[in-house]
């Protein structure tokens, strides 16, 4: 169908489902100690990443402040990963937490305490598959640890992305299928070599406990956010907006604002107290790529589903199958989802930069994706199922650095 003004735009991939803010769930219990911060807070050059204000987005999204979560640089790496990566393999080695109390003194030296555990385990030897950033980041604490590791990328991985992650000692194997048969590959290896241990942020049947360890590490993100919203005398966010591959940082984001829900008592504690309404609680908005929107689709059919993928300059975002363990999250507590084209995250980026942000296009989706729920065409409708309004404070996760020319 045409218009005066040309052909009609599609319909924007949208979903939203506003009683998900009714939702609550548990905080895991290595979060609820401060086990999980204690232990990154011990890792040599620990810092908490910038929440970088940015005016000129909060006039263009119609919100009061907009911020966003810079991850370009952790903890010496070009993204967020390191932060699940690292946590997941000191469960795998200690099997306990850090430390109890997050008032007490964070472990002398976390990797001398990894280096002892692994020493006990001959033979051991990480591995993964990645598009890049959480291979990169299990090559290098395997490195710092002195274990070895071997990591299956899929073939879209560009000869930077195959060099940075062997610059960390891994070996790299190349994979010519997609990223789900690279994680099928990665499996298949780590069943048929003793000593192999499979760290992988994506989860099904049967494999759940690292990518559970994983997502908890992604806690050390959120604690992060809500401490330094409150140093900049912001309230709570609106709206959160995260990239979504497999969705383990989806995950921990719904964890976090749901299960901090179930903590503040924000829909009520005892009996004689007034709930708030699901608006007053924080929405988390997933955006994915639309040549590989597996989340949108499984929360479309009502049960998970896998999608074929197609080539997008969001690398990191390119997956077919949403991670198992996340489902019951998504299924119940995710507000809505979006996807949104390779030019739109290609702007984004080019903004992000304009404002003193280094962000590769899938931490840039962020951004377009509330571009796409906060603006343009119907518009006022997502914003109200977002619970978004002119004095709402917003937060955009960038994932991930700029990526360097391939």
């Amino acid at each position: 169908m045409t218009t005066n003004d040309g052909p009609a735009e599609p319909p924007l991939p949208w979903l939203a489902r506003p009683q998900a803010r009714s939702w609550t769930c548990r905080v895991p219990d290595h979060v609820r100690s401060g086990a999980v911060g204690a232990f990154h807070a011990s890792l040599p050059g620990y810092a908490p990443t910038p929440l970088t204000e940015v005016p000129a987005l909060a006039s263009e999204l119609g919100a009061g402040r907009v911020f966003v979560k810079d991850e370009s640089s952790r903890l010496g790496l070009p993204a967020f990963k390191v932060l699940g990566a690292s946590w997941a393999i000191h469960q795998l080695l200690t099997g306990e937490p850090a430390a109890g109390d997050p008032a007490s003194p964070a472990p002398p030296d976390a990797l001398a305490r990894l280096r002892t555990a692994a020493a006990h385990r001959p033979g051991l030897i990480f591995v993964t598959a990645t598009d890049g950033n959480h291979g990169r980041a299990v090559a290098r604490i395997a490195r710092l640890i002195g274990i070895p590791a071997r990591v299956f990328v899929p073939a879209v991985a560009g000869p930077a992305t195959r060099a940075a992650i062997a610059s960390e000692n891994a070996e790299v194997t190349q994979i010519n299928g997609t990223y789900d048969e690279t994680v099928a590959h990665a499996r298949q290896w780590a069943d048929n070599h003793p000593g192999a241990a499979l760290v992988q942020d994506t989860a099904w049947p049967g494999n759940e406990q690292v990518p559970t360890w994983i997502v908890e590490g992604y806690s050390t993100l959120f604690a992060e956010i809500d401490a330094q919203l409150t140093t900049a005398g912001a309230g709570p966010p609106a709206l959160v907006a995260v990239p979504v591959g497999v969705g383990s940082l989806a995950q921990a984001a719904v964890a976090h604002y749901r299960g901090r829900a179930t903590a503040e008592g924000w829909l009520g504690r005892g009996q004689n107290s007034v709930p708030k309404q699901p608006s007053s609680v924080t929405a988390v908005l997933s955006v994915e790529p639309d040549t590989a929107a597996c989340l949108l689709a499984s929360l479309r059919a009502g049960v998970p589903v896998t999608v074929p993928t197609a080539s997008t300059i969001m690398a990191g975002l390119n997956c077919g199958t949403i991670s198992s363990s996340g489902w019951p999250y998504f299924s119940e507590g995710l507000d809505a989802a979006v996807a949104v084209t390779d030019d739109a995250a290609r702007r984004a980026a080019t903004d992000l930069a304009a404002a003193g942000i280094s962000s590769g296009p899938s931490g840039a989706a962020s951004l377009a994706g509330a571009r796409a729920a906060l603006t343009g065409p119907a518009s006022p409708g997502r914003r109200a199922e977002l619970g978004v309004h002119p004095a709402s404070v917003i937060v955009l996760l960038s994932t991930e650095a700029a990526h360097p020319p391939q």
